[in-house]
């Protein structure tokens, strides 16, 4: 009992240790750049005009920009130096005030990745994994850092999934109710927020038809799929359907309230329009990416760029959108491999223990990327970043499968993919949080396509 005490407050130690890194490198030097950077110039604004009430039309659906305004509102109780503080969204504002909960939801991302492992698999291996991983991605990073709106879509959607899991493995129901509230405010983020719950509902329609789920439900830690088709079809479609479509419908009223010229259909007719009429090309913007792209990360986005001249060479800011490069394609190389791995499953019809698990990540990872093939506009790397997690979820389970064989060899390839991610995260760390390079050591961290 003593020993099982132990382990536990050991996982949870690392667990904390890995947030409180998260949570440093999201808060170090927050204020820097005193400045609008890339889409702060549109969410910032636009959550300061709810401070000020003045209307405005937003091309995406509303709940980014409430959360900016409640941390600007409460970052004003407090004095900033006038050296982080400006008044172009429209009002003094510091930059902290319109960052700070942003990083704050972000650091929880690693935390929350790693749970919806744990969930699956209750391995605390695995969590653990997950979560290192999930701590050194950079892209999760430098979102986390600037008012913008991809880390709250990401992490409602992630919830949505989370307590969905917690529902399953506790049967308690308002953690189904949680589930489809967080999955609608994801979707009232950006509607690409939808995947998350495209996902659960292939999942389910995965349950009832697959006879490899079907099959497996009396495998250790897979009882979890068991109760899904256990769900009495009035729970599925209240909580995925009314739930989510309620919580939307809802966290649209402030802005309407403020923008009395457009009703509720109206405005939707109008954010679809404007979205149409984007072409897709350099011209329309430099850092347009096909979504294909994304998974070599072929094109990542600057988002801030400064050169400053001293008198032993240029020095230069950059803030980059862009990923751990190593993790990026070990990630895509393991959905690559699973996917593989799956098929041959299904081919032979030999399931067993993972089956479930690698549906799960697959069944998510597919429903966020591939409805882009759909998207005729300008796309750019960050819309990635859904489908992404899952592929964190891949990555992970192969690298702990490494590290647990009795294999000498896996074990040292498995020691040897977290040494290369942790090398890659410190090299490109710079480049996240826009730290002064020289001219010579930007363009070594530079492939010629992500400039």
């Amino acid at each position: 009992m003593l020993l099982l005490l132990l382990k536990m407050l050991r996982f949870i130690l690392i667990l904390v240790v890995i947030f409180l890194l998260s949570l440093g490198l999201r808060f170090w030097n927050l204020g820097q750049f005193n400045t609008l950077v890339f889409d702060e110039v549109y969410y910032a604004k636009f959550a300061n005009h709810y401070l000020t009430q003045t209307p405005f039309f937003n091309s995406h659906p509303p709940l980014t920009e409430y959360l900016i305004a409640l941390g600007m509102w409460l970052g004003s109780w407090f004095q900033y130096s006038s050296d982080i503080t400006n008044n172009l969204t429209g009002s003094w504002r510091s930059t902290i005030s319109y960052r700070w909960l942003n990083a704050l939801t972000g650091s929880f991302f690693s935390l929350i990745l790693g749970a919806i492992a744990y969930q699956l698999t209750h391995r605390r291996s695995l969590a653990i994994i997950v979560s290192l991983l999930a701590g050194m991605e950079g892209l999760f990073l430098v979102e986390s850092r600037y008012a913008l709106n991809n880390i709250y879509l990401v992490t409602f959607g992630l919830l949505g999934h989370l307590f969905f899991l917690l529902f399953l493995n506790q049967e308690k129901y308002f953690y189904l109710t949680l589930s489809g509230i967080f999955l609608g405010a994801s979707a009232t983020i950006k509607w690409n927020g939808l995947g998350f719950l495209l996902g659960i509902y292939l999942l389910i329609f995965m349950v009832y038809i697959s006879p490899g789920f079907q099959g497996l439900f009396e495998l250790r830690n897979l009882e979890i799929f068991a109760k899904i088709k256990l769900l009495k079809p009035w729970l599925l479609l209240c909580n995925f359907c009314l739930v989510p479509v309620f919580t939307y419908a809802i966290l649209w009223l402030p802005y309407l309230l403020l923008n009395s010229e457009y009703s509720f259909w109206e405005i939707h007719q109008k954010i679809w329009s404007f979205h149409q009429s984007i072409g897709n090309s350099s011209d329309v913007h430099p850092y347009c990416s096909k979504w294909y792209s994304w998974l070599i990360m072929a094109r990542p986005i600057a988002y801030f760029y400064q050169t400053k001249n001293t008198p032993s060479g240029t020095i230069i800011h950059d803030v980059h959108a862009m990923g751990n490069p190593i993790l990026w394609w070990l990630a895509t190389g393991a959905i690559i491999i699973l996917s593989l791995f799956i098929l041959i499953i299904l081919v032979k019809q030999t399931y067993n223990s993972y089956f479930a698990f690698l549906s799960f990540i697959l069944i998510n990872y597919f429903a966020n990327l591939l409805p882009w093939m759909l998207v005729s506009r300008c796309t750019f790397l960050y819309h990635y970043m859904s489908a992404y997690s899952f592929s964190l979820l891949a990555i992970s389970l192969i690298i702990e499968q490494c590290l647990i064989s009795s294999s000498i060899f896996n074990r040292r390839l498995g020691i040897f993919f977290l040494l290369l991610i942790t090398f890659a995260f410190i090299y490109w760390l710079p480049i996240y949080l826009g730290l002064p390079l020289s001219s010579q050591e930007f363009t070594k961290r530079m492939l010629p396509n992500w400039i």
